[in-house]
């Protein structure tokens, strides 16, 4: 895709517009609205990357459900999973009970969803447990993690926009794409 009238000059190319994610929101929305009718849901989004995806995700779901929020780093402010999660709370949400979806924005190594769902099912007795990303990346995963609800599939990119993040900047955009080389540090770029 092209990124004339791009509102940022940082990037090299737009992969997903805003028309095409919410599309595919609209979309994932049915499919979870089917799925869980008549269930106590509990959404959990993953902090700070899912946010702008959890709330236009929440706003199409047609059922009543409760959202909690976790805070984890995996990317410690590189363009790669560093293979180290970290929990930045001090103790999970209720979940016990509850039927748990995950909502995460990227799929990469697998190690953060991964400690994720552990630490749930350590600390609490959920029903049940499903993840839904944003973005599936195409690469070699650590952990055996297969997401129930994917909005698209990517090559393995570095990708910016809609929530994710470089250097804690670009999440506000309304788009996801790639950066250009020069807008990432030297020790950064792959």
């Amino acid at each position: 895709m092209s990124i004339s009238g791009a509102t940022h000059d940082h990037l090299e190319r737009v992969l997903f517009d805003e028309v095409s994610i919410l599309a595919r929101l609209d979309e994932i929305a049915e499919r979870i609205t089917k799925d869980y009718a008549d269930m106590p849901l509990t959404v959990v989004a993953v902090l700070h990357g899912s946010l702008i995806m959890m709330a236009d995700l929440l706003r199409r779901i047609r059922l009543p459900l409760k959202m909690e929020c976790i805070s984890v780093e995996s990317y410690h402010g590189g363009v790669e999973s560093s293979g180290r999660v970290k929990f930045n709370m001090s103790k999970m949400p209720e979940l016990t009970g509850e039927h748990v979806l995950i909502v995460d924005d990227i799929l990469d190594s697998g190690r953060t969803l991964e400690a994720i769902i552990g630490k749930i099912y350590e600390d609490c007795v959920p029903e049940s447990i499903k993840v839904a990303v944003l973005l599936d990346k195409k690469t070699s995963r650590v952990a055996d993690i297969d997401p129930h609800y994917v909005g698209f599939e990517i090559d393995d990119l570095f990708v910016v926009g809609y929530g994710l993040d470089y250097q804690g900047k670009y999440r506000n955009l309304p788009f996801i794409g790639t950066l250009k080389p020069e807008h990432i540090l030297p020790e950064h770029r792959v």
